[in-house]
């Protein structure tokens, strides 16, 4: 079985994209900070993060995945940025943080879905 972390301060953002992703053999699971993100992420070892850049708290989107690449326990998942933040250098920032993908919201579901099957399987 696949997880999924969804970091987003949004709970209807959270919910939109658990909505989206949920399979039968997906396990989605939620934050809504960064230092949640962190934290989860290094306990349940997820397969795929999707992971908003703006969140209140000292850890926002970008440190949390810097963290996450450069933990052993972690390294290897895969991370999409799902945010707002679609200027250039925010695509640039983000990528160099360590993600292995990125969409700006709004999103389109359909494209959404597509890109997970392909980093994870589907």
């Amino acid at each position: 079985m696949k997880k999924i972390l969804i970091v987003d301060d949004s709970e209807e953002i959270r919910d939109l994209v658990t909505m989206t992703l949920r399979r039968a053999d997906r396990h989605v699971i939620q934050a809504k900070t960064g230092e949640e993100a962190v934290e989860l992420a290094r306990r349940e070892k997820p397969d795929l993060i999707m992971m908003d850049i703006m969140m209140p708290g000292p850890v926002d989107g970008l440190e949390a995945t810097r963290a996450l690449k450069g933990d052993v326990r972690t390294k290897d998942c895969k991370v999409i940025f799902l945010t707002a933040k679609g200027q250039t250098e925010d695509l640039e920032e983000g990528f160099e943080a360590g993600a292995d993908d990125y969409f700006v919201k709004p999103f389109s579901p359909l494209a959404l879905m597509k890109k997970v099957d392909a980093l994870i399987g589907g």
